[in-house]
């Protein structure tokens, strides 16, 4: 009867606890299932599906309304050239060799001048947005500069500077600077105080605390003045190329621009505005877009992308 009495009573704790450790496993099972199919690569032809086939074809649309427009006639040939017109002028400036060095120009001032930006306007940001003092100072000139266009640099910085790299590059920073700066102020006021609080109980004060808690928080914000940043750097670099000529200097990008408005020649004016947008569109993709992906994945957000 003794072993009648503690078997039953000792099978439902069992069970229980079997029953118990069979949950936990499958919860366990379903979130690592979750987690692979979130972080999980999309198929190759997902891809191409969502990714390449929109702008493929909103790319050959352009080109079809392009040539209806040249066929209609709807202005003089010298003013709409053909889009075969605009390859034969590409064509052409490969042949020569010239083609590579007119992109070469620009991107290499275009990135070294984005990068002292970002050196200096990194260490900027963070000053005005942790010392109240120093924002209240400065933070209404950065806005106020960031408002101005980059164009209304390239006077002065002819005059101080003469016709020279230099001046470029004073161009690209004074248009730069204040997007980076602002950028990371935006990006540390949206870092919720708990993450403040929690790195000091845990000693993260300091640069250690920018380091380890601001940097990180603040980085989407950081990350949009990033972009901001460099559109600003792109279209200094234009205006400083559009202006500013001399030999010395080469031939960029927006030299190339303002020789076909100088020679009339419509086709280099398109055949510019092209390089200058596939450029824009090639740094985006090969850079931010990346880095964007980057911190969706790292905040577990990539399956919204």
């Amino acid at each position: 009867m003794a072993s009648t009495d503690t078997t039953p009573a000792a099978r439902p704790e069992h069970a229980g606890d079997n029953g118990d450790n069979g949950d936990l496993a499958g919860l366990e099972a379903g979130l690592d299932a979750l987690e692979t199919v979130q972080s999980g690569r999309p198929p190759l032809r997902e891809t191409l599906l969502r990714k390449v086939l929109p702008p493929a074809v909103a790319v050959v649309l352009v080109l079809v309304v392009w040539q209806l427009l040249v066929w209609a006639k709807v202005t003089d040939a010298y003013k709409l050239p053909s889009p075969s017109a605009v390859w034969g002028e590409i064509h052409d400036a490969w042949l020569r060799g010239t083609l590579l060095g007119y992109i070469w120009t620009s991107v290499s001032r275009g990135l070294l001048g984005f990068a002292l930006a970002l050196v200096i306007g990194t260490p900027l940001g963070l000053l005005v947005a942790r010392v109240r003092f120093v924002r209240a100072a400065i933070g209404p000139i950065l806005s106020g500069l960031q408002s101005l266009p980059s164009v209304a640099w390239v006077p002065p910085a002819v005059i101080w500077l003469g016709l020279n790299d230099s001046m470029m590059f004073t161009v690209i920073l004074l248009g730069a600077v204040p997007s980076i700066a602002n950028g990371l102020v935006s990006g540390v006021d949206q870092v919720p105080p708990l993450f403040l609080r929690a790195g000091r109980t845990l000693g993260a004060t300091g640069l250690r605390g920018t380091w380890h808690i601001v940097m990180p928080a603040a980085l989407p914000g950081y990350l949009a003045g990033l972009k901001q940043g460099w559109a600003f750097s792109w279209r200094s670099l234009m205006a400083a190329e559009i202006i500013a000529q001399s030999p010395d200097l080469g031939m960029g990008l927006g030299q190339l621009l303002e020789a076909g408005r100088t020679n009339s020649s419509m086709s280099m004016v398109f055949l510019a505005i092209l390089l200058i947008l596939v450029v824009g569109i090639a740094i985006d993709l090969l850079i931010f877009s990346p880095l964007e992906r980057w911190v969706l994945r790292n905040r577990g957000l990539i399956g919204r992308t």
